[in-house]
């Protein structure tokens, strides 16, 4: 099935991508500099705001039609930046919190990379996208290499937490 690629974005879906790559970076920055992203910082406080605020955009984008996979992944998103905003500020896990609150908030930048991809292979080059259909083998393969690097990424998180006091 042919999606549509030559829908330009709405001013909700300009909003939402400027909001979403401002995450994207901060989050990435955080993981270089930081090692993770937590609430109890200036720059994590803004890369949970911007992920909250792209994800509760991307609720409002509908352009293959109804909820999709993409307003799965918004949904997500919402509910582990809340868990792990309620693991971070109690100890109902004790010594996992975290580890916990480390997927939640790491975990984001996975629901982020997701549909990034599928946009730009969607998209991009304007005149033939790369990918028509989500069932496309290059992006099932864009898929898996995320979910690879993330849980790779993810692994040496949890090395480095695992040594911290």
């Amino acid at each position: 099935s042919h999606e549509d690629t030559t829908m330009p974005l709405s001013p909700l879906g300009i909003l939402h991508t400027v909001i979403a790559i401002a995450a994207v970076f901060c989050g990435l920055y955080l993981c270089w500099k930081d090692k993770q992203i937590t609430s109890t910082t200036p720059l994590g406080i803004f890369y949970l705001i911007t992920t909250f605020i792209a994800a509760a955009s991307a609720l409002g984008i509908y352009k293959h039609g109804g909820f999709n996979a993409a307003h799965g992944l918004a949904v997500l998103t919402i509910l582990a930046i809340a868990a792990g905003a309620v693991a971070e500020k109690t100890s109902l896990l004790g010594g996992f919190t975290k580890y916990f609150v480390a997927l939640c908030f790491s975990g984001t930048l996975l629901f982020h990379f997701i549909p990034t991809a599928t946009e730009i292979l969607t998209r991009f080059p304007m005149d033939a996208p790369l990918v028509n259909s989500f069932e496309d083998a290059l992006l099932q393969k864009t898929f898996l290499t995320i979910v690879v690097i993330f849980l790779v990424m993810f692994a040496l998180q949890i090395n480095w937490l695992r040594k911290q006091p």
